[in-house]
């Protein structure tokens, strides 16, 4: 026997069952996406490494170290998509969206590509629920945004959930915030580690998302960015702040959050839950005014999230197996005769919209009512050279272990009402 293939480190299939709670998940975000005024955007998974380098910034692990980049036979460098907020606003200014709508929301699903250290709910493959407004510099953006994801974490069940605020500042005033930030790092910039030592003289803010501990000891009364915002920036995350209790929508002012992406700028957020002693991020997001722009396209201010799929879905208390649509009914057949005219009927019955399974194996009937009964069918025919003779077929309810006599002739059509009745 050959050796068998597996999948890929870092990259999980989807089995059944849990395919269907991930269906239920993006079903619920669907609809509230909908409520909200959100229209689906289904951009490709590859594209153009320019695209990242210039959206996500040079200075980033994420395009120093985790993307897959590779070229093509034409030698174009191309990228898997590490994230989904650069490829939908490439299909927006590519598309001219904005011509005919001044304020857009969009939405998409689906994976990401990273190359990072596999761990527990961390993947080279991942999944993001990804919602963008564009179009509106307004806080009511802001508040909206984070409103329909406290909606959605709502209707998905999930509770006691932290929602983390921060403001990023302005071209105008992150200079004078950064000039702080280097001089108060240089002090203690022994304690530093290599990657925050580079990240000094090309992107301080990254220093506060490292995880080593000389890097921590190193932030310890730093300055901190809301401490610097020039007053347009100030009444800006005042607004947020006041239309988000306006709903009653509790949270946190976080100064430390500067999240991972270089294009953020002014309102930042992040929504945790408590888990195993640890704060979890499930969504992070932010306002991007200037990136539109940058892409190419018009001046357009923009605010958007990206919500881990894997990370919520191993939040919610549903087990797989809720999630395995049993069929509605199962035809149990002795014989060949009986066999061939089961598979006619049970064809019959899909094509007119109702679920239905056989057995292929030549099971014994007894053999065909386990199997039944694991599938979870609302209800089994059974059928043999007898019930053909008579011309009529028993119909039991598996829950209720009743049964009924059926006729053969034009039993599909009998059989569908008694099933969209039960």
């Amino acid at each position: 026997m050959k050796e068998a293939i597996t999948a890929i480190k870092g990259f999980k299939d989807i089995l059944p069952g849990q395919a269907g709670k991930w269906q239920q998940v993006e079903a619920v975000a669907r609809r509230t996406f909908s409520d909200f005024g959100f229209k689906e955007l289904r951009p490709p998974i590859l594209e153009k490494t320019a695209l990242f380098v210039r959206s996500i910034g040079e200075a980033t692990d994420i395009v120093e170290k985790e993307m897959y980049t590779f070229r093509d036979r034409n030698e174009e460098s191309l990228t898997l998509r590490p994230e989904a907020t650069a490829s939908l606003l490439r299909a927006y200014i590519e598309h001219h969206i904005y011509t005919s709508d001044q304020v857009s929301k969009l939405y998409t699903m689906g994976p990401m590509f990273r190359r990072e250290r596999p761990q527990k709910g961390r993947f080279r493959q991942f999944h993001q629920i990804d919602a963008e407004i564009l179009g509106l510099a307004d806080p009511r953006a802001d508040a909206e945004l984070m409103l329909l994801l406290h909606t959605l974490f709502q209707r998905l069940g999930l509770s006691r959930l932290q929602f983390e605020v921060n403001s990023l500042g302005c071209p105008d005033c992150r200079p004078s915030f950064r000039l702080a930030l280097v001089a108060h790092l240089a002090q203690g910039e022994e304690l530093l580690c290599a990657d925050c030592r580079r990240r000094l003289k090309t992107n301080p803010l990254r220093v506060f998302d490292c995880k080593i501990e000389g890097c921590g000891r190193a932030l310890v009364n730093a300055p901190l960015v809301p401490d610097y915002l020039c007053l347009p920036c100030l009444d800006h995350f005042r607004k947020v702040r006041e239309y988000l209790d306006s709903f009653g929508l509790n949270h946190v002012v976080n100064g430390r959050m500067v999240r991972g992406l270089d294009y953020y700028q002014r309102t930042t957020f992040e929504v945790t839950i408590k888990q195993e002693g640890a704060s979890l991020a499930i969504v992070g997001g932010g306002r991007y005014d200037g990136l539109i722009r940058d892409l190419g396209g018009p001046d357009t201010p923009g605010i958007g999230f990206a919500i881990g799929t894997e990370r919520l879905i191993s939040l919610l208390d549903l087990p797989d197996e809720r999630f395995l649509d049993p069929p509605a009914l199962f035809i149990a057949a002795q014989g060949k005769e009986a066999a061939d005219l089961a598979f006619l009927m049970c064809n019959r019955l899909r094509i007119a919209g109702v679920s239905a399974e056989i057995n292929y194996t030549g099971k014994s009937l007894k053999g065909q009512m386990k199997e039944a009964d694991r599938l979870g069918a609302a209800y089994t025919l059974i059928l043999g050279e007898r019930e053909i003779q008579e011309g009529q077929a028993e119909l039991r309810h598996m829950g209720r272990a009743t049964q009924q006599k059926v006729k053969l002739a034009g039993i599909e059509t009998e059989i569908a009402g008694i099933i969209s009745t039960r």
